[in-house]
């Protein structure tokens, strides 16, 4: 597929959409999904941040490290052995139910379904065997070969849980979603945290398997509310589901290629760390970012998990394709900027409360991770558009792009900066990609800022270079001091913005009545 040479149709000048008739609905819909998903996936995190707290009190930076380097080896073998499966079934589903085709349908849940039960197996085979050499590879010796082994259980199951995730998706149920991640991060926390406390180290890998299992269990209790089996089911060898499994593999290659670039990037820079600077400094680098991501996930999730299909459903028409781009794009950047700035004003005492003392060489490298994470949420949705429009040779390049830069400036940076050169490498990486997926996006679909969004980017980018820098230059307490006031005023001028977006509703009898003013909302007298 030509992927840089998509027709336009109409100007697609990137207007926010205010004039359009549908524009209050479309910021209504991102801010009902960003609640739903949002609000789960700071549930999600905060679980985690137990998890990970449980695990420095328990197993300390080196337990920490170990965690997530087993964990970024069983995301690089999800990638590759799920072979992408995950994400093309969301573009197959939300195409079949926007078209109304019940056959169709039918054919794709069982090609999903039993497909990722073929893929999950051979991928958990596979790291079965292939255990020994990556023990060796990740770690200079086969001493941890048999909890690489035990991984493969969790690659089998996440593989599994990833198609029934897509079928959610697809269908846009956005509230079971967020039940299934909600009760499945919380079960497979509490798993997690227990089994490393009765076997401390060697409880690691099981953790990962317990995680993985309890997420899946709590999909398959919502699956008969979601898509329950077609009627009558065809069989997965019928002609109807091999079409549908070809179909999700032939792009799913491309999202596996990129997924194997990804997750293989991340676990290269966990290994380049580890190498550099000891295990002590993967479990910094893995507590910081966890810690980056904290604010900015429930963004992104909530982007990719309704904003995905909704820009599928219209991925033809370039004008309403860049206008729902802008409007989602002015709402994660309202919402993701005060929640930056405040971690890095705050970030020694996050890190403090979140993991312990032994962890506070973490600092500047989370701060490092905000710059970049602030450029993420700039650039996310631009990259929507290559995926919704099914753009294969773009996203594949881009990809490719992206990793190298990554993986190259790590391997560059780390030796001379140590962890927080990882850091730098990501800050890095977002600011090329966000340039880079412009010029791509403008060729597919005409795409261009709209002036509102160019002034918040700019301002957004702006503001977290100056927190940065002012952290830099100045002691913890008057970084506070400066920078804390910064985020409290982003985060005034975001809800004013956001009460302008939409009718508020009317606020409970307990709020301050110089509330809605300070915010700009009108409540009815």
């Amino acid at each position: 597929m030509s992927s840089l040479n998509v027709p336009t149709s109409g100007r697609g000048d990137g207007a926010s959409g205010r004039g359009h008739p549908s524009s209050s609905a479309t910021f209504r819909q991102i801010l009902h999904s960003t609640a739903w998903i949002g609000g789960s996936s700071m549930l999600v995190l905060a679980l985690s941040l137990f998890r990970m707290k449980a695990l420095a009190v328990l197993v300390g930076p080196s337990g920490v490290g170990l965690f997530g380097l087993y964990n970024a080896l069983v995301d690089m073998c999800v990638a590759i052995a799920g072979m992408g499966v995950q994400s093309s079934g969301v573009r197959e589903v939300a195409h079949a139910t926007g078209n109304d085709e019940p056959g169709r349908m039918a054919a794709i849940v069982t090609a999903l379904r039993w497909g990722s039960v073929a893929l999950g197996v051979l991928g958990g085979l596979v790291l079965l065997v292939a255990a020994a050499p990556l023990a060796f590879v990740t770690f200079g010796d086969a001493e941890r070969a048999a909890a690489v082994a035990v991984l493969g259980a969790a690659v089998l199951v996440r593989i599994m849980l990833g198609a029934e995730l897509a079928l959610i998706q697809g269908l846009r149920q956005i509230r079971i979603l967020a039940h299934v991640n909600v009760l499945g991060a919380a079960i497979g926390s509490l798993a997690a945290v227990v089994l490393v406390w009765i076997f401390g180290m060697e409880g690691l890998a099981p953790a990962l398997v317990a995680m993985a299992l309890s997420a899946f269990l709590v999909s398959m209790h919502y699956r008969q509310r979601v898509a329950p089996a077609p009627t009558p089911a065809p069989s997965p060898l019928s002609p109807e589901a091999r079409r549908a499994a070809a179909a999700l593999l032939r792009l799913g290659a491309v999202f596996m290629i990129s997924g194997a670039l990804t997750m293989g990037a991340a676990y290269v820079i966990r290994i380049i760390v580890l190498h550099a600077s000891g295990v002590q400094a993967a479990g910094l680098y893995q507590a910081a970012w966890a810690v980056a991501s904290l604010y900015t996930t429930f963004v992104l999730q909530a982007m990719s998990a309704d904003f995905y299909p909704r820009l599928t459903t219209v991925a033809g028409d370039n004008a309403a394709c860049n206008r729902l781009v802008n409007e989602q794009a002015e709402i994660s950047i309202l919402l993701a900027t005060p929640g930056v700035l405040a971690t890095i004003a705050l970030a020694p005492l996050v890190i403090t409360i979140f993991y312990s003392t032994e962890f506070v060489g973490a600092v500047t490298l989370l701060r490092w991770l905000c710059l970049g994470m602030i450029l993420r949420v700039v650039a996310w949705p631009m990259g929507f558009i290559v995926l919704a429009k099914g753009a294969q040779r773009a996203f594949f390049w881009t990809e490719v792009a992206a990793t190298a830069v990554h993986v190259g400036m790590a391997a560059l940076l780390v030796p001379v900066m140590g962890p927080d050169g990882a850091g730098a490498a990501f800050f890095i990486l977002y600011a090329w990609h966000g340039a880079l997926i412009y010029v791509v996006v403008r060729r597919l679909s005409n795409f261009r800022w709209s002036t509102r969004n160019r002034t918040l980017a700019v301002a957004s980018v702006g503001a977290a270079l100056l927190a940065f820098a002012i952290s830099q230059v100045l002691p913890p307490w008057p970084t506070v001091g400066l920078v804390l006031p910064l985020a409290a005023a982003s985060g005034i001028f975001s809800l004013r913005s956001l009460g302008q977006l939409f009718s508020p509703p009317p606020l409970p009898g307990w709020a301050l009545p110089w509330l809605p003013r300070l915010i700009g909302w009108s409540q009815p007298s």
